[in-house]
This record gives structure tokens, C-alpha cells and sequence, in this order.
């Protein structure tokens, strides 16, 4: 005969890992792209702009102390000449030739000066980004969840993250599981009345100097690297 003490356990056993499965939530998926979250989001088009047009200040500063090196570079190039004059008496040569290698001086001094502005501006509009971003991004990521919530959702993929092989976490998804529209009017509600809302053009890396800047240029020597 069955121990009636062990049937009662099995049934008591069994009775209590019904209530755990039955304990947790049916799951409900919901999806969202929060790169156009990030995008779209009216902060980050205000950030942008704000970087765009500190970058285009660093830009033109670049291009003053070129100018103002290239000026220099000439100046070098008269006393070199000079130098080099045959009817100039060996003490004016002298002369001439020390003061052409104090010029190169200052001229290698500017280059120094560029390039380590440039390099500066670099890092700082990169961190301000970086530092902006991964706070909009924790921001976003609150407001997609409370509004998945509120649609009953249990779980929330992002669409927009790649993968360790350079591939969307999400393959497939039917568009009635995606709450990025819903979620870009939560984030987006709190717009200033004015504030753009089409995004800037991304200013994910800011290149003080990276284009259309002159370069110090002088005999022998090369021009200062972008």
C-alpha cells in the first residue's frame, strides 16, 4: 500500500509549483527604437546645435592662428632670403640668418599652439556629447519603460542596438508591439514652444579644424596635421 504521508507530500509539492508558474506575469513584449528617440528628441537637437556652433567658433580660431602663423612663414622667408643675398656682407648675413632661426621658432611654436588646440576642442566637445548622451539615453530608457508598463508590457526590446556581430538585437517584430511613437510624445511633451523639432545634423564628431583650414607651411618643413 502507497504511504499515504508520501502521497500527501507529492500532492503538496505539486500544488505549490502550480502557485509559483501561476505567480508570474504572462509575458507581453512591446518594442522600441531608441536611437529615433535619441534622435528626435527635442534636447538632443538643442545639444547638437549648441556643439555644431562651438565647434564652427573653434573652427575660425584655428583659422586666425594660421593666419596669423602664415604671416610668420613669411616673414621667415625674407630673412632666409636675405641670408642668402649675395651682396649682403658676411655680418648682415649673420644677422639675417639668426634672425630667419628665431622666426622658425616662433613658427614651430605656433604649430605647437594649433595643434594643441585643436586637439583640446576635440576632447572637450567629445566628452560634452558622450556625457549628454548617456544621460538623455538613462532619461529615454525610464520614460520607454513607464509608458511599456502602462501598456501592460513585461518585457522591452530595443530595435536599434546592434549586437556583438554587428546585427539588430531584434530580427522581427509586428509593428502593434512597437511603442516608439508613444514614447517620442512622452519624451517630446515638455517641448519650449519655438524649439526645433526636425533633428540637427549629428555632431558626433567634432573636428575643430577638420576642414578647409590652412596650414602652416614652411621650407623644410611640414604644415601642422589636421
Amino acid at each position: 500500500m502507497k504511504n499515504p504521508i508520501h502521497s500527501l507530500v507529492a500532492i503538496a509539492v505539486f500544488a505549490a509549483l502550480a502557485v509559483g508558474a501561476s505567480a508570474q506575469p504572462a509575458v507581453k513584449i512591446a518594442v522600441v527604437d531608441m536611437a529615433k528617440l535619441y534622435d528626435t528628441h527635442y534636447k538632443t537637437v538643442e545639444q547638437n546645435a549648441k556643439i555644431q556652433a562651438d565647434d564652427q567658433k573653434a573652427q575660425e580660431e584655428v583659422e586666425k592662428m594660421n593666419k596669423d602663423g602664415n604671416a610668420l612663414v613669411e616673414e621667415y622667408k625674407a630673412l632666409n632670403d636675405q641670408s642668402n643675398n649675395p651682396a649682403l656682407s658676411a655680418e648682415a648675413k649673420t644677422k639675417a640668418q639668426d634672425a630667419a632661426q628665431k622666426k622658425l621658432e616662433q613658427i614651430q611654436n605656433k604649430q605647437r599652439e594649433v595643434q594643441t588646440f585643436i586637439q583640446n576642442t576635440r576632447n572637450s566637445l567629445g566628452q560634452r556629447l558622450n556625457t549628454f548622451r548617456a544621460l538623455m539615453l538613462e532619461e529615454i530608457s525610464k520614460v520607454a519603460t513607464e509608458v511599456a508598463k502602462r501598456k501592460g508590457a513585461t518585457v522591452l526590446l530595443d530595435r536599434a542596438g546592434p549586437t556583438a556581430i554587428g546585427i539588430s538585437n531584434l530580427i522581427y517584430a509586428d509593428a502593434s508591439y512597437d511603442i516608439t511613437e508613444d514614447v517620442l510624445k512622452e519624451v517630446n511633451k515638455d517641448r519650449p514652444a519655438g524649439a526645433a523639432t526636425a533633428p540637427a545634423a549629428p555632431a558626433a564628431a567634432p573636428a575643430a579644424g577638420s576642414s578647409g583650414t590652412p596650414a602652416l607651411t614652411v621650407p623644410g618643413l611640414g604644415g601642422t596635421k589636421k
